[in-house]
Protein backbone atom coordinates (compact mmCIF):
# COMPACT_ATOMS: atom_id res chain seq x y z
CA UNK A 1 0.00 0.00 0.00
CA UNK A 2 1.23 3.47 -0.84
CA UNK A 3 -0.20 6.99 -1.21
CA UNK A 4 -1.45 8.24 -4.54
CA UNK A 5 -0.49 11.66 -5.92
CA UNK A 6 -3.58 13.01 -4.20
CA UNK A 7 -2.51 11.27 -0.99
CA UNK A 8 0.99 12.78 -1.16
CA UNK A 9 -0.62 16.16 -1.73
CA UNK A 10 -2.74 15.71 1.41
CA UNK A 11 0.34 14.68 3.40
CA UNK A 12 2.17 17.77 2.15
CA UNK A 13 -0.75 19.98 3.19
CA UNK A 14 -0.75 18.42 6.67
CA UNK A 15 3.00 18.97 7.00
CA UNK A 16 2.64 22.57 5.86
CA UNK A 17 -0.22 23.11 8.30
CA UNK A 18 1.91 21.79 11.14
CA UNK A 19 4.61 24.24 10.16
CA UNK A 20 2.10 27.09 10.07
CA UNK A 21 0.68 26.05 13.45
CA UNK A 22 4.17 26.06 14.90
CA UNK A 23 4.67 29.57 13.55
CA UNK A 24 1.23 31.16 14.02
CA UNK A 25 -0.58 29.06 16.60
CA UNK A 26 -2.68 25.89 16.90
CA UNK A 27 -5.85 27.40 15.40
CA UNK A 28 -4.45 26.85 11.92
CA UNK A 29 -3.82 23.24 12.93
CA UNK A 30 -7.38 22.74 14.13
CA UNK A 31 -8.96 24.30 11.06
CA UNK A 32 -7.05 22.45 8.35
CA UNK A 33 -5.08 19.54 9.70
CA UNK A 34 -7.70 17.74 11.77
CA UNK A 35 -10.12 17.02 8.86
CA UNK A 36 -7.23 15.98 6.62
CA UNK A 37 -5.83 13.68 9.28
CA UNK A 38 -9.22 12.01 9.69
CA UNK A 39 -9.54 11.51 5.92
CA UNK A 40 -6.00 10.12 5.67
CA UNK A 41 -6.58 7.66 8.50
CA UNK A 42 -9.91 6.47 7.04
CA UNK A 43 -8.38 6.12 3.58
CA UNK A 44 -5.39 4.18 4.89
CA UNK A 45 -7.55 1.82 6.98
CA UNK A 46 -10.00 1.23 4.13
CA UNK A 47 -7.23 0.39 1.66
CA UNK A 48 -5.32 -1.78 4.12
CA UNK A 49 -8.44 -3.83 4.91
CA UNK A 50 -9.30 -4.40 1.26
CA UNK A 51 -9.15 -8.10 0.36
CA UNK A 52 -7.83 -9.54 -2.85
CA UNK A 53 -10.69 -10.02 -5.36
CA UNK A 54 -11.10 -13.56 -6.66
CA UNK A 55 -10.33 -13.82 -10.36
CA UNK A 56 -11.83 -16.39 -12.74
CA UNK A 57 -10.72 -16.41 -16.36
CA UNK A 58 -12.86 -18.07 -19.03
CA UNK A 59 -10.98 -20.13 -21.64
CA UNK A 60 -10.45 -18.51 -25.05
CA UNK A 61 -10.94 -20.60 -28.18
CA UNK A 62 -8.02 -21.14 -30.51
CA UNK A 63 -8.26 -19.38 -33.86
CA UNK A 64 -6.53 -18.34 -37.04
CA UNK A 65 -4.51 -15.20 -37.65
CA UNK A 66 -6.88 -12.19 -38.06
CA UNK A 67 -9.71 -13.92 -36.17
CA UNK A 68 -11.28 -12.09 -33.23
CA UNK A 69 -11.93 -13.46 -29.79
CA UNK A 70 -13.64 -12.19 -26.62
CA UNK A 71 -11.75 -12.40 -23.32
CA UNK A 72 -14.00 -12.78 -20.28
CA UNK A 73 -12.80 -12.29 -16.70
CA UNK A 74 -14.99 -12.53 -13.60
CA UNK A 75 -13.98 -10.55 -10.51
CA UNK A 76 -15.56 -11.45 -7.18
CA UNK A 77 -15.00 -9.07 -4.26
CA UNK A 78 -16.20 -9.39 -0.67
CA UNK A 79 -17.01 -5.69 -0.32
CA UNK A 80 -17.45 -2.65 -2.55
CA UNK A 81 -14.13 -1.15 -3.53
CA UNK A 82 -12.92 1.29 -6.16
CA UNK A 83 -10.43 -0.37 -8.47
CA UNK A 84 -8.58 -0.11 -11.75
CA UNK A 85 -8.36 -3.43 -13.61
CA UNK A 86 -5.62 -3.99 -16.20
CA UNK A 87 -4.96 -7.16 -18.21
CA UNK A 88 -1.71 -7.67 -20.10
CA UNK A 89 -2.02 -8.78 -23.73
CA UNK A 90 0.92 -10.72 -25.14
CA UNK A 91 2.51 -10.58 -28.57
CA UNK A 92 0.03 -12.94 -30.16
CA UNK A 93 -2.97 -10.60 -30.01
CA UNK A 94 -3.99 -6.94 -29.99
CA UNK A 95 -6.81 -5.56 -27.83
CA UNK A 96 -9.36 -3.86 -30.07
CA UNK A 97 -12.38 -3.10 -27.91
CA UNK A 98 -13.61 -3.21 -24.32
CA UNK A 99 -17.13 -4.15 -23.33
CA UNK A 100 -18.71 -0.99 -21.85
CA UNK A 101 -19.52 -1.26 -18.16
CA UNK A 102 -22.03 1.02 -16.48
CA UNK A 103 -20.22 3.72 -14.50
CA UNK A 104 -16.76 2.51 -15.56
CA UNK A 105 -14.01 4.33 -17.39
CA UNK A 106 -12.54 1.99 -19.98
CA UNK A 107 -9.69 2.27 -22.43
CA UNK A 108 -6.47 0.78 -23.78
CA UNK A 109 -3.25 2.14 -22.28
CA UNK A 110 -0.02 2.99 -24.08
CA UNK A 111 1.26 -0.58 -23.74
CA UNK A 112 -1.88 -1.97 -25.43
CA UNK A 113 -3.38 -3.38 -22.24
CA UNK A 114 -7.16 -2.97 -21.77
CA UNK A 115 -8.08 -1.16 -18.53
CA UNK A 116 -11.26 -0.33 -16.65
CA UNK A 117 -11.72 1.88 -13.62
CA UNK A 118 -14.88 0.98 -11.73
CA UNK A 119 -16.35 -0.06 -8.39
CA UNK A 120 -16.10 -3.77 -7.72
CA UNK A 121 -18.99 -5.22 -5.75
CA UNK A 122 -19.93 -8.89 -5.74
CA UNK A 123 -19.47 -10.49 -9.17
CA UNK A 124 -18.29 -8.16 -11.93
CA UNK A 125 -17.42 -8.92 -15.55
CA UNK A 126 -14.39 -7.49 -17.31
CA UNK A 127 -14.57 -8.20 -21.04
CA UNK A 128 -12.56 -7.09 -24.03
CA UNK A 129 -12.00 -8.17 -27.63
CA UNK A 130 -8.70 -9.12 -29.24
CA UNK A 131 -7.58 -9.63 -32.81
CA UNK A 132 -5.24 -12.60 -33.26
CA UNK A 133 -1.99 -11.30 -34.72
CA UNK A 134 0.75 -13.92 -34.65
CA UNK A 135 0.91 -17.68 -34.99
CA UNK A 136 1.96 -19.47 -31.82
CA UNK A 137 1.07 -20.54 -28.30
CA UNK A 138 0.53 -17.28 -26.40
CA UNK A 139 -0.82 -16.12 -23.05
CA UNK A 140 -3.29 -13.41 -22.04
CA UNK A 141 -2.57 -11.82 -18.68
CA UNK A 142 -1.61 -11.58 -15.90
CA UNK A 143 -4.27 -9.33 -14.45
CA UNK A 144 -3.48 -6.50 -12.05
CA UNK A 145 -6.08 -4.91 -9.78
CA UNK A 146 -5.26 -1.61 -8.09
CA UNK A 147 -7.77 -0.75 -5.35
CA UNK A 148 -8.12 2.72 -3.84
CA UNK A 149 -10.06 4.25 -0.99
CA UNK A 150 -13.12 6.36 -1.65
CA UNK A 151 -11.04 9.56 -1.41
CA UNK A 152 -8.36 8.31 -3.78
CA UNK A 153 -5.56 8.90 -1.26
CA UNK A 154 -4.09 5.39 -1.04
CA UNK A 155 -3.78 2.51 -3.45
CA UNK A 156 -2.97 -1.16 -3.12
CA UNK A 157 -2.05 -3.45 -5.98
CA UNK A 158 -3.01 -7.09 -6.32
CA UNK A 159 -1.30 -9.21 -8.99
CA UNK A 160 -3.04 -12.35 -10.21
CA UNK A 161 -0.56 -14.86 -11.61
CA UNK A 162 -3.13 -16.83 -13.63
CA UNK A 163 -3.08 -16.39 -17.41
CA UNK A 164 -5.27 -17.60 -20.28
CA UNK A 165 -3.71 -19.79 -23.01
CA UNK A 166 -4.25 -18.47 -26.52
CA UNK A 167 -3.37 -20.75 -29.44
CA UNK A 168 -3.15 -18.96 -32.81
CA UNK A 169 -3.11 -21.04 -35.99
CA UNK A 170 -1.30 -19.93 -39.16
CA UNK A 171 -3.11 -18.53 -42.16
CA UNK A 172 -4.49 -21.25 -44.42
CA UNK A 173 -4.86 -20.49 -48.13
CA UNK A 174 -7.47 -22.00 -50.41
CA UNK A 175 -5.70 -24.16 -52.98
CA UNK A 176 -8.90 -25.29 -54.69
CA UNK A 177 -9.14 -22.17 -56.88
CA UNK A 178 -5.48 -22.17 -57.92
CA UNK A 179 -3.84 -23.93 -60.88
CA UNK A 180 -2.66 -26.80 -58.68
CA UNK A 181 -3.01 -29.50 -61.37
CA UNK A 182 -0.10 -31.40 -59.84
CA UNK A 183 -1.84 -31.62 -56.50
CA UNK A 184 -5.15 -32.53 -58.10
CA UNK A 185 -3.56 -35.33 -60.12
CA UNK A 186 -1.82 -36.60 -57.01
CA UNK A 187 -5.07 -36.62 -55.02
CA UNK A 188 -6.98 -38.40 -57.79
CA UNK A 189 -4.34 -41.10 -57.93
CA UNK A 190 -4.49 -41.56 -54.14
CA UNK A 191 -8.25 -41.77 -54.16
CA UNK A 192 -8.21 -44.17 -57.11
CA UNK A 193 -6.10 -46.58 -55.12
CA UNK A 194 -8.89 -46.90 -52.58
CA UNK A 195 -10.93 -49.28 -54.78
CA UNK A 196 -9.86 -52.91 -54.87
CA UNK A 197 -11.06 -55.68 -57.21
CA UNK A 198 -13.81 -57.85 -55.73
CA UNK A 199 -15.43 -60.03 -58.47
CA UNK A 200 -16.82 -60.13 -62.02
CA UNK A 201 -20.52 -60.07 -62.85
CA UNK A 202 -22.71 -59.92 -65.94
CA UNK A 203 -23.13 -56.59 -67.67
CA UNK A 204 -26.38 -54.78 -66.83
CA UNK A 205 -28.02 -51.86 -68.59
CA UNK A 206 -26.60 -48.64 -67.18
CA UNK A 207 -23.16 -50.02 -66.27
CA UNK A 208 -20.27 -47.87 -67.36
CA UNK A 209 -18.22 -49.20 -70.27
CA UNK A 210 -15.13 -48.24 -68.28
CA UNK A 211 -15.95 -51.11 -65.89
CA UNK A 212 -16.21 -53.75 -68.65
CA UNK A 213 -13.53 -56.41 -68.21
CA UNK A 214 -12.44 -56.59 -71.87
CA UNK A 215 -9.83 -59.29 -71.32
CA UNK A 216 -12.49 -61.71 -70.04
CA UNK A 217 -14.85 -60.67 -72.81
CA UNK A 218 -12.20 -61.48 -75.43
CA UNK A 219 -11.79 -64.97 -74.04
CA UNK A 220 -15.57 -65.60 -74.27
CA UNK A 221 -16.74 -64.04 -77.54
CA UNK A 222 -20.10 -65.83 -77.48
CA UNK A 223 -20.90 -64.94 -73.87
CA UNK A 224 -22.33 -61.79 -72.40
CA UNK A 225 -20.05 -58.99 -71.33
CA UNK A 226 -18.86 -58.92 -67.75
CA UNK A 227 -17.99 -55.94 -65.63
CA UNK A 228 -15.60 -55.52 -62.74
CA UNK A 229 -17.11 -55.08 -59.29
CA UNK A 230 -14.96 -53.19 -56.79
CA UNK A 231 -14.91 -53.53 -53.03
CA UNK A 232 -15.36 -50.14 -51.47
CA UNK A 233 -12.56 -49.42 -49.07
CA UNK A 234 -13.87 -47.37 -46.17
CA UNK A 235 -10.39 -46.23 -45.23
CA UNK A 236 -9.08 -43.14 -47.01
CA UNK A 237 -5.82 -43.00 -48.89
CA UNK A 238 -2.85 -42.01 -46.79
CA UNK A 239 -0.36 -39.23 -47.56
CA UNK A 240 2.63 -38.10 -45.53
CA UNK A 241 3.99 -34.56 -45.71
CA UNK A 242 7.55 -33.69 -44.70
CA UNK A 243 8.10 -30.00 -43.94
CA UNK A 244 11.30 -28.12 -43.12
CA UNK A 245 12.61 -24.59 -43.32
CA UNK A 246 15.59 -22.32 -42.81
CA UNK A 247 15.78 -20.10 -39.69
CA UNK A 248 13.34 -17.22 -39.86
CA UNK A 249 11.03 -18.90 -42.40
CA UNK A 250 8.89 -20.90 -39.98
CA UNK A 251 5.79 -18.72 -40.50
CA UNK A 252 5.97 -19.23 -44.27
CA UNK A 253 6.39 -22.97 -43.80
CA UNK A 254 3.49 -23.18 -41.33
CA UNK A 255 1.16 -21.46 -43.79
CA UNK A 256 2.24 -23.66 -46.68
CA UNK A 257 2.04 -27.02 -44.91
CA UNK A 258 -1.30 -26.10 -43.29
CA UNK A 259 -2.72 -25.14 -46.71
CA UNK A 260 -1.54 -28.36 -48.36
CA UNK A 261 -2.85 -30.46 -45.49
CA UNK A 262 -6.22 -28.70 -45.69
CA UNK A 263 -6.44 -29.43 -49.41
CA UNK A 264 -5.72 -33.11 -48.88
CA UNK A 265 -8.12 -33.49 -45.96
CA UNK A 266 -10.88 -31.91 -47.99
CA UNK A 267 -10.23 -34.54 -50.64
CA UNK A 268 -10.88 -37.28 -48.04
CA UNK A 269 -7.22 -38.26 -47.82
CA UNK A 270 -5.63 -39.19 -44.50
CA UNK A 271 -2.74 -36.87 -43.76
CA UNK A 272 0.39 -37.48 -41.71
CA UNK A 273 2.96 -34.77 -41.09
CA UNK A 274 6.64 -34.73 -40.15
CA UNK A 275 8.08 -31.39 -39.03
CA UNK A 276 11.36 -30.52 -37.28
CA UNK A 277 9.75 -30.48 -33.84
CA UNK A 278 7.36 -33.41 -34.16
CA UNK A 279 5.87 -36.29 -36.14
CA UNK A 280 2.14 -36.96 -36.53
CA UNK A 281 0.81 -40.23 -38.02
CA UNK A 282 -1.80 -40.18 -40.80
CA UNK A 283 -5.36 -39.51 -39.77
CA UNK A 284 -8.53 -37.63 -40.68
CA UNK A 285 -11.54 -36.06 -39.05
CA UNK A 286 -12.02 -32.99 -36.83
CA UNK A 287 -9.82 -34.20 -33.98
CA UNK A 288 -6.91 -34.93 -36.31
CA UNK A 289 -7.40 -31.58 -38.03
CA UNK A 290 -7.26 -29.88 -34.66
CA UNK A 291 -4.08 -31.78 -33.75
CA UNK A 292 -2.37 -30.75 -36.99
CA UNK A 293 -3.38 -27.11 -36.62
CA UNK A 294 -2.02 -27.07 -33.08
CA UNK A 295 1.24 -28.52 -34.40
CA UNK A 296 1.46 -25.90 -37.15
CA UNK A 297 0.82 -23.16 -34.60
CA UNK A 298 4.06 -24.02 -32.78
CA UNK A 299 6.06 -25.26 -35.77
CA UNK A 300 9.77 -24.44 -35.48
CA UNK A 301 12.51 -23.95 -38.04
CA UNK A 302 14.87 -26.84 -38.71
CA UNK A 303 15.96 -29.56 -41.15
CA UNK A 304 14.71 -33.12 -41.47
CA UNK A 305 16.68 -36.32 -41.93
CA UNK A 306 17.25 -37.58 -45.48
CA UNK A 307 15.18 -40.67 -44.69
CA UNK A 308 12.22 -38.53 -43.61
CA UNK A 309 12.30 -36.62 -46.89
CA UNK A 310 12.72 -39.79 -48.95
CA UNK A 311 9.74 -41.62 -47.43
CA UNK A 312 7.38 -38.62 -47.61
CA UNK A 313 4.84 -38.32 -50.42
CA UNK A 314 5.02 -34.51 -50.40
CA UNK A 315 7.91 -32.32 -49.24
CA UNK A 316 7.38 -28.67 -48.31
CA UNK A 317 10.41 -26.42 -47.81
CA UNK A 318 10.84 -22.71 -47.07
CA UNK A 319 14.18 -20.94 -47.45
CA UNK A 320 15.68 -17.71 -48.76
CA UNK A 321 14.55 -18.58 -52.30
CA UNK A 322 10.91 -18.98 -51.29
CA UNK A 323 8.52 -21.76 -50.35
CA UNK A 324 8.22 -24.83 -52.57
CA UNK A 325 6.05 -27.94 -52.61
CA UNK A 326 7.60 -31.09 -54.10
CA UNK A 327 5.02 -33.52 -55.54
CA UNK A 328 6.03 -36.57 -57.61
CA UNK A 329 9.52 -35.17 -57.96
CA UNK A 330 8.29 -31.82 -59.28
CA UNK A 331 9.09 -28.65 -57.34
CA UNK A 332 6.18 -26.18 -57.39
CA UNK A 333 6.44 -22.65 -55.93
CA UNK A 334 3.81 -22.34 -53.22
CA UNK A 335 2.91 -18.85 -54.47
CA UNK A 336 1.74 -20.42 -57.73
CA UNK A 337 -0.52 -22.85 -55.90
CA UNK A 338 -2.39 -20.06 -54.10
CA UNK A 339 -2.89 -17.82 -57.12
CA UNK A 340 -6.51 -17.48 -58.20
CA UNK A 341 -7.59 -16.86 -61.74
CA UNK A 342 -7.19 -13.14 -61.16
CA UNK A 343 -3.72 -13.58 -59.77
CA UNK A 344 -4.75 -12.75 -56.20
CA UNK A 345 -4.43 -14.77 -53.04
CA UNK A 346 -7.36 -16.16 -51.19
CA UNK A 347 -7.32 -17.15 -47.53
CA UNK A 348 -8.96 -20.44 -46.63
CA UNK A 349 -12.21 -20.02 -44.74
CA UNK A 350 -14.01 -23.27 -45.44
CA UNK A 351 -11.60 -26.18 -45.44
CA UNK A 352 -12.16 -29.14 -43.08
CA UNK A 353 -8.93 -28.38 -41.29
CA UNK A 354 -10.27 -24.93 -40.58
CA UNK A 355 -14.01 -25.53 -40.62
CA UNK A 356 -13.96 -28.30 -38.03
CA UNK A 357 -11.84 -26.22 -35.71
CA UNK A 358 -14.03 -23.15 -36.22
CA UNK A 359 -17.16 -25.15 -35.41
CA UNK A 360 -15.42 -26.47 -32.30
CA UNK A 361 -14.39 -22.93 -31.35
CA UNK A 362 -17.88 -21.50 -31.93
CA UNK A 363 -19.34 -24.14 -29.66
CA UNK A 364 -16.71 -23.55 -27.04
CA UNK A 365 -17.17 -19.79 -26.96
CA UNK A 366 -20.70 -20.30 -25.81
CA UNK A 367 -19.52 -22.37 -22.90
CA UNK A 368 -16.12 -23.76 -22.12
CA UNK A 369 -13.50 -23.89 -24.87
CA UNK A 370 -10.75 -25.35 -27.21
Amino acid sequence: MRPTIRGWTAVAVVALSFAMAWEFGPRALNAVVTPLLVVLVIGALTTARATRPEVRRAPVAAGFVDDRRTVEITLESASAVSATVRDAVGEGAVATDIEPVSGAETGIDESGAPTATTTLEGDDQFEYAVRLERRGDHRLGPLTITVTDVFGLFKRRFDDAETTPLLVYPRVHDLRSGPGSDLRAFVERERGDREEFDHLREYQRGDSLRDVHWKSAAKRPDADLVVTEYAADEETGSVTIAAECAPGRDDDLATAVASVAAYLLEADVSVGVTVPNGEYPPGSGPDHSHTLLAAFAVLEAGDLEDEQRRTADIVVRADADGTTVVVDGRSIPFDRLVETRRGNRQTRRASPIGRATRERADGDESGVVS
